[in-house]
């Protein structure tokens, strides 16, 4: 640990931070994994609803620069393209 101050306050900033931006990756992952497992039931209807909430979740962590924009944009191409396919 630090021994001068503000660097004492920037360790507990990053912990925080930390936190809240492993907890917002996981969540990303989750909702990408939805999308997925409803597009490997063939269910067009719950692929559809995931997707949407996937891309509200990827849109936010380009702006918050949780992740890179165009990593954000392959996603985004693969999920569509992948909701596309379903009958």
């Amino acid at each position: 640990m630090a021994n001068i101050k503000s660097q004492k306050k920037r360790a507990l900033t990053n912990a925080k931070a930390n936190l809240k931006n492993s907890s917002e990756k996981s969540k990303l992952k989750t909702y990408m994994k939805k999308v997925n497992a409803a597009i490997a039931a063939n269910d067009k209807e719950a692929a559809v609803k995931a997707f949407n909430e996937a891309n509200s979740l990827l849109d936010k962590a380009a702006t918050s620069r949780l992740k890179h924009k165009n990593y954000v944009a392959r996603q985004k191409a693969r999920l569509a393209k992948a909701v596309a396919t379903l009958d």
